[in-house]
């Protein structure tokens, strides 16, 4: 008689571990469009899977150093992997201090979207190639023609579909700087929100068209 198996059945079912969200702190100067933005990538499924967006909304929100202040105090926080800001340059008059803030944010690691003047080139990107210096009116009107709203929220659905041709115009006016040694806050026309869509979701935006 064979001898009896003394070992114990383990009644442990070996599982696959879901990978932990990441926890994005986004900080914005506009209490409209640019919340309206990240919100609906939030809603996006693959980005509610894998990332935490927390929408930091503040009352002393404004100019882009106090946002870049405020991202540097969450930053301390161990449950926030990364903080980023969410800023405009502004055009014929500058925003204050945007060197500053540009230098604190690199010190501590603060990711920056800077859109050069204002967020509205980046939804004008969304639609078509933009290439031309612009104040920040001429490119409010811009927007405004093409996605016939009439205040600044903006309906998020509208625009998602179409980021991965806005991300390369971005990358394309980005391109052009560098070759002209064009410098911030000089590189208007510019967004840097091709860079926070990448820390959102990486390499896989939705397809979507080759820019024409």
């Amino acid at each position: 008689m064979s001898p009896r198996r003394t070992q114990a059945k383990s009644l442990k079912r070996a599982t696959a571990k879901r990978p932990e969200r990441r926890t994005i702190a986004v900080f914005t100067e506009g209490k409209n469009s640019e919340p309206d933005y990240v919100n609906g990538l939030k809603r996006l499924p693959h980005i509610a899977r894998d990332v935490a967006l927390n929408l930091e909304l503040h009352p002393q929100h404004g100019v882009p150093l106090t946002l870049v202040r405020l991202a540097v105090e969450r930053g301390k926080d161990p449950e926030i992997d990364e903080c980023w800001c969410i800023f405009d340059v502004e055009w014929p008059r500058n925003h204050p201090h945007l060197e500053t803030a540009v230098s604190l944010a690199r010190k501590h690691g603060i990711g920056l979207a800077i859109s050069n003047p204002c967020f509205e080139i980046w939804l004008v990107l969304h639609h078509k190639d933009f290439d031309k210096f612009c104040t920040t009116a001429d490119i409010e009107r811009a927007s405004r023609a093409l996605d016939k709203r009439a205040g600044k929220s903006i309906d998020a659905s509208q625009y998602l579909p179409l980021r991965t041709q806005a991300v390369r115009r971005a990358v394309v006016l980005e391109k052009r700087h560098r070759r002209d040694g064009t410098r911030f806050p000089h590189d208007n026309p510019s967004s840097g929100m091709n860079a926070f869509l990448h820390a959102v979701e990486g390499d896989q935006p939705a397809a979507g068209p080759d820019c024409p």
